[in-house]
């Protein structure tokens, strides 16, 4: 695949199992005990065994290593073992990679997970502390002593931006805030289970980083979400009606930075986002009119605009009416904003209850979901699809 042509790993591969822990703010056990709790859950509703796996996936962040994972869960030998860098960008990349290994068969069963204590453990939120030299580091360097140290921060800059080019209130953000609780308030496993919000509420909420309000911030969660990935035709035989790999993409634009790509012309969108659109358009032969569901990465509300614009859900500037109409369902589990901060993991486990109709908050005739990942940062994403 290159950023001009259109790919051929879609339909190779399927989701066959989904499974995770609790979310909580304290989990009370290690992460690799998340960890392996979520991949066995997963393995469970895949109706597969430990013995099945060979190929394992995480994100670079994640503190429990494959060989340790698979050595924990029962696991036998393994054929491929990835990671993916860029923190939450790093989601539906994990299952691009099994994907690309189920295709041309390196692996057979893949399992992509993500375990941390987030909450009680290492808060991102917190900012930078304790870093290893690094060239990222040495780009951060440039914001740091103005006072930019953490992801609220950053985003904030952007945020400004964005309003002050369209005219709009920091009301804009709210709206999905209000969407992303109106589906948490109905979904159990969601930290904001029974606790929708107004937009009155929205801003009401105390400033983070201005424009950014408390509640245009995700929650930090403990917890573990792990992802099956095999074949279409192994999936068939399984339990769950697969959930067709139908396009993955990943991207990073020009001038990309991890956060702060503040030395760009424009700061209103997201162009990294841009070069997964239009990946996932040209191998999926699709357009937004043919999603039925987006499930799209919610660490702040600001971004979630700019990624509807970048897929062509409405034009620049636009968005916030269009989540203020719900023209599209949007994060139907909740999003991070409402169930769980776990780097949108659990946004492609709520594409998967989505295509298979077993949603707490389920659209009816929802065939084509779309999902993303972490946004400021080289990202990726998935076009999800019903068998046949």
């Amino acid at each position: 695949m290159s950023v001009r042509t259109r790919d051929s790993l879609g339909g190779a591969a399927a989701v066959v199992g989904i499974g995770a822990t609790e979310f909580s703010k304290d989990s009370g056990r290690s992460e690799l005990r998340l960890a392996v709790e979520a991949v066995r859950a997963a393995l469970d509703d895949a109706g597969l065994t430990p013995g099945d796996v060979d190929g394992m996936v995480t994100f670079t962040m994640d503190t429990s290593p494959e060989i340790t994972v698979a050595q924990a869960a029962g696991m036998g030998e393994l054929s491929f073992f990835s990671r993916i860098h860029y923190g939450g960008g790093a989601a539906c990349a994990t299952v691009q990679q099994a994907a690309l290994a189920v295709a041309t068969g390196v692996a057979d069963v893949v399992v992509c997970y993500r375990a941390f204590n987030e909450r009680s453990g290492r808060r991102f939120g917190s900012g930078v502390q304790r870093r290893e030299p690094s060239a990222e580091g040495a780009a951060l360097g440039w914001s740091l002593p103005f006072g930019l140290l953490t992801p609220a921060s950053w985003v904030a800059m952007a945020a400004q931006r964005y309003l002050h080019t369209y005219g709009l209130t920091p009301e804009a953000f709210g709206h999905v805030a209000v969407v992303d609780r109106k589906y948490a308030a109905t979904n159990p496993a969601a930290y904001f289970h029974g606790r929708p919000i107004t937009l009155a509420e929205h801003a009401a909420s105390r400033w983070i980083v201005e424009p950014l309000r408390l509640l245009d911030c995700c929650q930090e969660t403990d917890g573990g979400q792990a992802i099956v990935v095999t074949s279409v035709e192994r999936a068939r035989d399984l339990p769950h009606p697969p959930a067709v790999i139908t396009a993955a993409a990943q991207g990073a634009g020009r001038a990309q930075e991890q956060m702060t790509s503040f030395y760009r012309d424009d700061l209103t969108g997201l162009p990294e986002m841009g070069v997964v659109a239009r990946q996932l358009w040209r191998t999926a032969g699709l357009s937004p009119a043919d999603i039925d569901v987006g499930i799209l990465y919610d660490h702040f509300t600001p971004f979630v605009l700019m990624q509807l614009e970048e897929f062509g859900f409405c034009k620049p500037g636009e968005a916030a009416e269009f989540v203020a109409e719900e023209r599209l369902p949007l994060n139907t589990h909740g999003g991070q904003l409402g169930e769980a901060y776990l780097h949108g993991m659990n946004g492609i486990a709520e594409g998967v209850r989505q295509l298979r109709g077993t949603s707490v908050n389920q659209i009816p005739g929802a065939g084509r979901v779309l999902v993303t990942a972490g946004t400021g940062v080289p990202t990726s994403g998935l076009i999800l699809g019903a068998d046949g």
